[in-house]
C-alpha cells in the first residue's frame, strides 16, 4: 500500500511539472511587476526624503572590532556592518546635525565570535550603554528625545534582547536604553517582547557576490520538488528535540524523509545554490528564531518559499508582497505538507515564480556592495522615511527624563 502511495504521488507530481512546463512554453512574459501599493513602495527612492547624522565613534566601537575578526564581514548578522558603510557615503548623510530626521550609531555588536564563527552577544549590552553615554555626554541631541529620534542596527537572533537563547533574550527584555528608539532587525515575530513596535525588519545577510557566482542558466527546469538543507534536530541545545523549531523541522524529518517529492538532508552540499535554482519549492521553516538565510536565498533563486513559522513577521513587509509569492503553513499542518504543496493549481505555482523573477524583488533583499537603487540600504531608508515627521511628543521638556538609565542585569552596567 505504501508503495502505491509513492506511485500515486510521483505521478501527481510528474503531472504538475510538466504542466508548468507546458505552460511556461506558452509565455513570452518571464517577469510580473507587483502592483498596487506595494510595488510602488517597493520603487521609492529615499534620496530627498529625509537626512541622517552619523555619530563618528572611537573605533573601538566598531572598526577595530572588525579588524580583530574579518569573518563578521560573512556572517548573516553582518547587515550592521554594511550599512554603517553605506550611509558613510550616502546622499542621504548631512554632517550638520542640526538638519538631521535621524541620527545613527554605528556599533557592531554582533562581531564577537566564538572559534566556529557563532556571534555571542554577551558584551553587546555593555558595549551600546557605553556607546549611548558617549554620545548623550557629547552632543545634545540624544537627550532632547532620549533616543526617540535614533536608529540602531541590532541583527542578532533576538534583537536588542541580546541573548542567543529565547527564554533568556525574554527574560533580558530589549535593552531599557533603546525602548525610545527605532530598532533595525532581522528578528521578526509578532507578539514577542524582543520586537518593539515601530521596529523595521529586515532580511538577514546573504553574500551577493557569492550567490552571484552560483547562478545557472535561468531556462534550467526546475525537476526538484521541495528542497532543504540543515538542521532537524538541534541536539546541543535541545537534547529532547521537541523545543527546537517547535518541533517542525522534526516533523519535516519524520514525515517526509523517505517521500521522493522531498529532497531534504542535513547535508550541506557544494551545489547547493545551484540546487535551489532546480527546485519548485525551498521549505523555510522555524528555527530557535522565526527567520533564516533561506529566505533570502529563496528569493534570490527564484525558489518558491514555504514559509513555517507561525507568528514571523517578515522584511519589509510593506513592499514585498509575501502572501502572492511564498506558501505559508502553519506549523501544525506539517505533516500535510505533501498534499498542500501538490495540490497548488500551476497558475499559481508560475504567477509566483513571474514575481520571483522581477529584479526588484531580489535586489530589496540584499546588501550588495556598492549598493543599487532599490537594495536593502534603501528599504530601510525608506522605512525610516515613511516614520517622518517625528511627532512633537517625542521631545523631551527641559529636564524631564524617560529612560531609567540603572534598569536592568547588573552585569549590564559594569563599563565596557
Amino acid at each position: 500500500m505504501r508503495n502505491w502511495r509513492w506511485v500515486f504521488t510521483m505521478l501527481l507530481y510528474v503531472g504538475v511539472v510538466l504542466k508548468i512546463g507546458a505552460l511556461e512554453l506558452g509565455r513570452a512574459q518571464q517577469t510580473e511587476r507587483i502592483s498596487g501599493s506595494a510595488g510602488d513602495v517597493l520603487e521609492d527612492d529615499p534620496v530627498g526624503r529625509l537626512k541622517v547624522f552619523v555619530y563618528e565613534l572611537p573605533s573601538k566601537y566598531n572598526k577595530k572590532i572588525l579588524q580583530k575578526d574579518p569573518r563578521c564581514l560573512t556572517h548573516m548578522f553582518a547587515a550592521e556592518i554594511y550599512m554603517h558603510r553605506f550611509l558613510l557615503s550616502s546622499p542621504v548623510r548631512t554632517l550638520n546635525p542640526e538638519e538631521a530626521d535621524w541620527f545613527y550609531t554605528p556599533v557592531y555588536t554582533t562581531c564577537d565570535l566564538t572559534p566556529n564563527g557563532l556571534p555571542l552577544p554577551f558584551k553587546s549590552p555593555r558595549m551600546m550603554r557605553s556607546a549611548i553615554q558617549l554620545i548623550s555626554s557629547n552632543w545634545p541631541y540624544w537627550n532632547r528625545t532620549e533616543g526617540a529620534d535614533h536608529f540602531f542596527i541590532v541583527p542578532h537572533d533576538f534583537g536588542a534582547c541580546f541573548h542567543y537563547l529565547e527564554e533568556k533574550a525574554i527574560e533580558r527584555g530589549i535593552l531599557h536604553l533603546l525602548q525610545r528608539a527605532t530598532l533595525v532587525q532581522t528578528f521578526g515575530q509578532r507578539n514577542h517582547v524582543c520586537l518593539k513596535d515601530g521596529s523595521i525588519t529586515v532580511p538577514p545577510y546573504a553574500p551577493p557576490q557569492k550567490m552571484q557566482s552560483h547562478l545557472i542558466p535561468p531556462n534550467t527546469p526546475r525537476s526538484i520538488f521541495v528542497y532543504f538543507r540543515g538542521l532537524f534536530y538541534d541536539v546541543g541545545n535541545d537534547p529532547e528535540g521537541g523545543y527546537y523549531a517547535r518541533g517542525a523541522r522534526a516533523a519535516v524529518w519524520e514525515n517526509f524523509k523517505d517521500n521522493p517529492l522531498f529532497d531534504i538532508s542535513t547535508e550541506h552540499p557544494t551545489t547547493y545554490y545551484e540546487d535551489m535554482q532546480r527546485a519548485i519549492f525551498c521549505l523555510c521553516p522555524l528555527g530557535w528564531a522565526p527567520w533564516s538565510p533561506r529566505l533570502v536565498e529563496a528569493v534570490i533563486f527564484g525558489c518558491i518559499p514555504v514559509i513555517i513559522a507561525d507568528d514571523i513577521v517578515l522584511p519589509f513587509a510593506d513592499a514585498i508582497p509575501w502572501e502572492d509569492i511564498g506558501v505559508f503553513v502553519a506549523e501544525k499542518d506539517v505533516s500535510n505538507l505533501d498534499t498542500i504543496l501538490t495540490s497548488i493549481n500551476p497558475e499559481v505555482i508560475l504567477r509566483k515564480q513571474r514575481l520571483l523573477a522581477n529584479p526588484s524583488m531580489k535586489q530589496a533583499m540584499l546588501f550588495p556592495q556598492p549598493a543599487q537603487p532599490g537594495d536593502a540600504f534603501h528599504q530601510i531608508l525608506n522605512g525610516l522615511a515613511r516614520k517622518l515627521p517625528h511627532d512633537r511628543s517625542v521631545y523631551l521638556k527641559r529636564g524631564e527624563k524617560v529612560l531609567n538609565w540603572t534598569r536592568g542585569p547588573v552585569g549590564d552596567q559594569k563599563p565596557w
